[in-house]
């Protein structure tokens, strides 16, 4: 071994010494001179000196770039600690202990803490900037979004992140209220699409293609626009519906009247129930699917047309309806008018062609209107007319049922009689009274209408006059009779007390009730008090019965009875 040692000296260990004494021990083999080696020498000094300071370049670039990096990383540290607002961070070394190596070892954790700490607080700050953009590209309507919004790392306090919040939560608040509104614009337009008969689905897609129920809730839009669009549509459905509903309205009003003059079944009339029943409601209630289609309208208006077309080939029976309704008013009210005159002067006017067939029956429905307010401002007179007749009636019962000699015996039905007859005395009693009421309301009513009052053609006040002279005629004809059988039963008297009582040679009279004339005012032709069980008889051509009959309860007698009544009740001349 001691032998390859020195037979390769490089094997020893290297040192400068050593490498100066192996080039000492060259150059000598060599045989170099002093100067040479001088100048390898110094040669030798300089590139040492070189690779020093190369060195000592290399540690002192290292340890700016340590203290650069000592630097950044406390103005990062600074900077995050400003970003973040947080001023109670725990963790930051002390600047002047150790190494610059060690004291940026000791920066590096917090460094490393508080950069997680802001990445999270980036992606909060980009998820809320995002959600609070996309709203507003909603309520902006251009929701279309390109990449992620900007987060300014400046300020990424919890401050700034709570204010971010709060503007998220506004806005999706807002978001909320509009979707809210979208929805109800959406259901109002439904409803109203339902009632017009109008596509709904088409219908909003034009607002909006979001609007469609197959789109979800969410995703419908809420921009400016839609909402004002819904509006609009909203706006004009509604004015629609008040236009169908009002010429549906006024169709239905022109059914019905139609259906009335020309007396329509209920099965017809009940084929259009869907059309009448909402002749009287208001826009808000109908809200029925279909109710106000165009169908329907369509429908209603080609009834309308039919049926008058049918009215005008129906005209003369309508007419005649009208005509016969305004006689029986006129009748009712016993106004005595000339029917046939009237009948005729429609015919003509309808086979003449010079009349609108609704125009002729607006006249004869404003006739008909003018003849009931006749009607009804004679309603009184004519309540009282009927009372006075009927007491008339009864007074007439009574004069016959006084005349019955037999009115007391116990037959059936006597206390009937009686007991009418005590009534009829009442009512005979307040005859006077009324007959002066009568005549002063009468005379009223002629005052107010500037014309006379006539009763089927009569006047009132004529028939009135007749029957008080009438009625002092009776009352003198009473007093005469009553004046004739006192003389008589006092000639009979003095003639008995001359010669003594004996029998009559005369038949005597009946105890039957007989037929006579009546002499007690009752009103007779001119009233047509032609009464049976308390109601006047007609004749065919309409005009009311003026002959008198028999009174109610009223029984016929014989001839021969008739005959001995009438030669009674004749007044016998007065003897000496």
């Amino acid at each position: 071994m001691a032998a390859v040692k020195e037979s390769n000296p490089l094997l020893e260990e290297t040192t400068c010494g050593s490498l100066l004494q192996q080039l000492q021990h060259i150059w000598d083999e060599v045989g170099e001179s002093d100067e040479d080696r001088d100048k390898m020498l110094l040669q030798l000094e300089q590139e040492c000196l070189d690779v020093y300071k190369r060195k000592v370049d290399l540690a002192a670039k290292s340890r700016a770039k340590l203290l650069q990096a000592l630097a950044n990383a406390r103005v990062e540290l600074t900077t995050l600690l400003a970003a973040l607002g947080d001023k109670t961070f725990v963790g930051i070394p002390d600047k002047s202990s150790g190494t610059i190596k060690e004291q940026l070892s000791a920066v590096a954790p917090a460094l490393e803490q508080l950069c997680k700490q802001k990445d999270k607080r980036i992606k909060e700050f980009s998820k809320i900037q995002s959600q609070i953009q996309t709203i507003y590209g909603e309520i902006a309507g251009t929701a279309e979004q390109v990449g992620n919004p900007a987060v300014d790392e400046s300020d990424l306090s919890l401050t700034k992140l709570e204010e971010l919040r709060a503007q998220l939560q506004e806005l999706q608040n807002e978001k909320s209220e509009r979707l809210k509104k979208v929805l109800e614009f959406v259901s109002t337009v439904h409803d109203l699409c339902a009632v017009l008969g109008i596509d709904f689905s088409s219908t909003v897609t034009e607002v909006h293609p979001s609007l469609n129920d197959s789109s979800g809730v969410q995703s419908k839009s809420i921009s400016n626009d839609t909402l004002s669009r819904l509006a609009t549509t909203v706006l004009a459905l509604q004015e629609d519906k008040q236009q169908r509903l009002h010429k549906l309205q006024k169709l239905a009003t022109e059914l019905i009247d139609l259906w009335n003059l020309m007396d329509t079944s209920e099965e017809e009339r009940r084929l259009f129930n869907h059309v009448t029943c909402n002749i009287s409601a208001s826009v808000s209630e109908v809200t029925d699917p279909g109710a106000l289609s165009l169908d329907l309208v369509e429908q209603a208006e080609v009834e309308v047309e039919r049926l008058d077309q049918l009215k005008a080939s129906r005209m003369k029976e309508i007419a005649m309806k009208r005509q016969a309704e305004l006689e029986d008013i006129f009748a009712r009210a016993h106004v005595e008018i000339d029917a046939e005159a009237a009948r005729g002067k429609i015919l003509a006017l309808i086979d003449s062609g010079n009349v609108e067939p609704s125009q002729l029956l607006a006249d004869m429905d404003n006739k008909i209107v003018k003849a009931k307010e006749v009607a009804l401002s004679r309603k009184d007179i004519l309540d009282k007319v009927e009372k006075w007749m009927s007491a008339c009636e009864e007074e007439s019962w009574l004069e016959d049922y006084m005349k019955d000699d037999n009115r007391y015996n116990a037959s059936r039905g006597a206390h009937l009689n009686l007991k009418r007859a005590e009534k009829a005395r009442i009512l005979v009693n307040k005859i006077p009274a009324l007959v002066d009421a009568l005549v002063a309301k009468t005379r009223a009513w002629e005052e107010e209408q500037g014309l006379p009052f006539s009763y089927d053609g009569v006047s009132l006040l004529a028939m009135l006059d007749e029957y008080a002279m009438l009625r002092h005629d009776r009352e003198e004809e009473k007093r005469r009779m009553r004046d004739q059988k006192k003389f008589h039963e006092q000639l009979n008297t003095e003639q008995e007390a001359m010669f003594g009582s004996k029998p009559s040679p005369a038949r005597p009279m009946s105890s039957k009730k007989v037929v006579g004339p009546r002499g007690n005012g009752t009103p007779g032709r001119r009233l047509s008090l032609a009464h049976h069980n308390g109601s006047r008889s007609v004749n065919k051509d309409g005009r009311r019965d003026m002959r008198p009959v028999a009174p109610v309860n009223y029984v016929a007698l014989p001839k021969e009875d008739a005959v001995s009544y009438v030669s009674a009740s004749e007044p016998r001349p007065s003897t000496p």
